[in-house]
């Protein structure tokens, strides 16, 4: 590679990812927004995007800070907008998806009914990062979820378990550090790979019938790693890789949740499909 290509190609990478971070997401599509906003309960879905979309943070996330940049991407694209708080451990604030995941399934599920009877709609799509695209698995296979919702959408979710780039691996050589994330981080303990909740969660097959599946990867994840896990396999699958999209992308396990508007485009193609446009690194801007 010439010299002069050696310093054009990351330099170019850290321009693109401070536009990622950057880019207004009210510049984008403004005729298309809707009357009301996120999490408004009076909001009614359009003939457009007829079902609303449910967010669900991931761990240490809450319904509002995992969202500050993909909520109002999607507002002004003209969708119903919702977001929920699970998984809360009592005395620990705004930190959430620390209790145990079937129970936090559970919160999902009573949001989306409480979602589906204040909008109307039949049912809901869901968008999930990291922990939050994985545990609506739960309720999608095991709490009548899959007759509610259209589709799941996963931003780094770390369906077969989140080995923090091997650290996980370290946990039977500290004796009782296992016991210890059980008791106090349940919500922890269910995601380590090899867990009983994720043998249960994946045994039989990733998906069930008549959802729509989409994960997102980036191969900077450094919590769900390696990244190859986070993919699905079934018949209505669509395993994503975000540099395949665009080679000079940078996020890594968090980003891609908080501000990668390159990421949010195939979000968006995931929830329209019949409307989808090619995803690329010109992305950024729209």
């Amino acid at each position: 590679m010439l010299p002069w290509k050696r310093v054009l190609r990351p330099l170019t990478a850290l321009l693109l990812a401070a536009a990622v971070a950057t880019v207004p997401a009210a510049t984008a599509h403004a005729s298309s927004a809707p009357t009301t906003g996120w999490n408004d309960y009076s909001c009614r879905p359009s003939a457009a995007h007829p079902r609303p979309v449910i967010l669900v943070h991931g761990t240490l996330g809450n319904s509002v800070d995992n969202w500050l940049s993909l909520a109002p991407y999607l507002e002004d694209r003209g969708y119903c907008v919702f977001s929920l708080d699970y998984g809360q451990l009592s005395g620990v604030p705004v930190f959430y998806g620390l209790g145990p995941i079937d129970q936090s399934a559970e919160q999902l599920s009573g949001f989306v009914d409480k979602v589906l009877a204040a909008t109307g709609a039949a049912k809901a799509d869901l968008v999930g990062h990291s922990q939050g695209g994985m545990m609506p698995r739960y309720y999608l296979k095991f709490l009548g979820g899959s007759g509610k919702v259209n589709a799941l959408v996963g931003l780094a979710p770390d369906n077969h378990g989140a080995t923090l780039s091997g650290l996980t691996n370290l946990v039977p050589y500290f004796p009782g550090a296992s016991d210890l994330i059980k008791a106090t981080t349940p919500g922890l303990a269910d995601q380590i790979p090899g867990s009983a909740f994720l043998t249960n969660l994946n045994a039989g097959g990733d998906t069930v019938p008549g959802v729509h599946y989409t994960v997102i990867a980036t191969k900077y994840d450094e919590v769900a790693t390696p990244w190859q896990s986070q993919y699905l396999s079934g018949s209505d699958v669509h395993n994503v890789l975000l540099q395949d999209l665009c080679s000079l992308d940078l996020s890594e396990h968090v980003a891609i949740g908080l501000f990668d508007r390159i990421a949010f485009h195939e979000v968006a193609n995931a929830l329209d499909p019949a409307h989808a446009t090619a995803t690329s690194c010109a992305s950024a801007f729209s």
